[in-house]
């Protein structure tokens, strides 16, 4: 499917880069990725897969990431002073992530969609269903957690000598071929050739790592979600991997024990990644839970 642009979107007014597949008249699944990620992030083997399973896919670059509006002229990003409570160099929150979201379901004409957040795309996910669940037919929050201290942290060290991302082509191929194959699911075959294909189109699309960093602002400054979270009445399924360093397995049990009614799947030798070989059953498992909310609601 052609890449395609829609302009003056939500309250920020920006520009979002979106792909859309399948029959437009299937279930909606709006795909949010993580921090840093472009949609094409998303396989298209994997979106592939949700279109044969009876949804229409619509994958897009948040703010900051791909081709989509970025914030060149933003403050410097201070984590330590936004750790410490000093939000100045914040130039945004997962609330305005989710009201870019938003505006692009209105630019689509799409009253509601069934909303599948990936690491940091499932906190944007999560804020939607809370802000505006009217506009959601149901959450899958992969990868990700409430925002509550202790919950769904980082192994750090084990990419403590990984650096910061290089400005020149081949060695940033290189660097997030390394990234991911830490991150990868050890339970799967590692795909290097398809990280670095991916990694190459990255590149070209626009990386940008302090956009990456603005985004991480917007997670510390948007803070504990949980209580919200316990308000919800939106479908939920929560999918973890049992091996995940990037955001520990706590992350999602402690998203399904928030959510009520909540659905909890936990599988083993995923990590941080979405492997080829998870493609079938993930597609299944969240067809299965959109076609089951759509059929609870008619």
């Amino acid at each position: 499917m052609p890449e395609l642009k829609a302009r003056n979107v939500g309250p920020s007014g920006i520009e979002i880069a979106y792909e859309r597949f399948g029959d437009p008249d299937a279930p909606p699944a709006v795909l949010v990725m993580g921090a840093g990620a472009q949609m094409i992030n998303w396989p298209e083997g994997f979106c592939q897969a949700l279109v044969d399973r009876g949804l229409q896919v619509i994958r897009f670059d948040t703010r900051d990431a791909g081709r989509s509006s970025h914030f060149p002229d933003a403050p410097m990003p201070d984590f330590a002073a936004a750790l410490a409570g000093d939000l100045s160099t914040v130039s945004y929150t997962l609330s305005d992530l989710a009201a870019d979201t938003v505006g692009l379901l209105d630019a689509l004409d799409l009253t509601g969609a069934h909303l599948v957040g990936s690491s940091m795309g499932g906190m944007i996910a999560q804020m939607i269903a809370i802000e505006y669940p009217e506009r959601v037919r149901s959450l899958t929050s992969m990868m990700s957690t409430t925002g509550e201290p202790g919950m769904g942290e980082a192994d750090f060290s084990l990419f403590a000598g990984l650096g910061a991302p290089p400005p020149d082509r081949e060695a940033f191929v290189a660097w997030q071929v390394r990234a991911l194959r830490l991150a990868a699911s050890p339970g799967s075959k590692f795909d290097a050739s398809a990280a670095a294909e991916r990694a190459g189109r990255v590149f070209d699309r626009g990386y940008d790592a302090l956009g990456m960093q603005r985004q991480g602002l917007a997670v510390v400054a948007t803070g504990d979600r949980t209580a919200r979270l316990r308000s919800l009445r939106v479908p939920t399924l929560v999918v973890h991997g049992a091996a995940d360093i990037v955001c520990d397995v706590s992350g999602g049990r402690a998203t399904a024990a928030a959510v009520p009614g909540a659905e909890l799947v936990i599988l083993e030798g995923m990590g941080h990644s979405l492997p080829q070989e998870l493609w079938p059953e993930l597609a299944t498992r969240i067809s299965e839970f959109v076609h089951r909310t759509e059929t609870a609601a008619t």
